[in-house]
């Protein structure tokens, strides 16, 4: 199986039209987005291509992608936001693929690290809201985040993740890898590391 997952686009057109480019290139067999699509927020810059009625507009092509759309809040997706997206956003979403149960949120009200009661060992923790690539296993979960396609932050790349054939890899919007990681096998590398 293969996912297309963004997060914290933020109201950036450009982001949403790159992701949009990337979907018809890739082919996923589903896109999830982790969060805070239209509104900049209150303790960010504006992005680049900053324009939140040409995103909502836009969005609708995700709509026409071959694959669906899993879709989840985040803390600055407004509730006028959400009623004007043209898919279903909720505030969670579990996923299967490759026998992996994988939790999407986008992450404000979870603990960066464990402990996480309630999830099981194995559990795939798939999140954004930090704007920092990250894939490594801690105490039997995975911590997956694919950065952000709009404002990164920490010093990262604007990045997207890809999960396919096992592994989790982050890819700045040149193409070129900054992370992977193998749930598996508990090994994660970092380029340029």
């Amino acid at each position: 199986m293969r996912l297309l997952i963004a997060s914290d686009l933020h109201g950036s057109l450009d982001s949403l039209r790159f992701l949009c480019d990337t979907a018809r290139r890739l082919a996923p067999d589903m896109l999830v987005l982790l969060g805070d699509l239209v509104y900049h927020g209150p303790r960010n810059p504006l992005p680049g291509g900053y324009d939140t009625r040409a995103v909502l507009d836009e969005l609708d092509r995700l709509n026409h992608l071959p694959c669906p759309v899993t879709a989840v809040r985040g803390n600055c997706d407004a509730e006028v936001d959400i009623m004007l997206t043209p898919f279903a956003v909720s505030e969670n979403a579990w996923i299967e693929a490759d026998a992996l149960r994988i939790f999407a949120s986008h992450g404000h009200r979870l603990p960066e690290n464990p402990p996480l009661p309630g999830f099981a060992p194995g559990t795939v923790i798939l999140r954004g809201h930090t704007h920092i690539p990250r894939g490594e296993s801690l105490d039997g979960l995975h911590f997956w985040n694919p950065g952000s396609l709009s404002l990164p932050k920490g010093g990262s790349p604007r990045s997207y993740g890809l999960y396919e054939d096992g592994c989790f890899h982050v890819y700045d919007m040149e193409g070129r890898e900054v992370l992977r990681h193998w749930p598996r096998q508990n090994w994660s590398h970092q380029a340029g590391r």
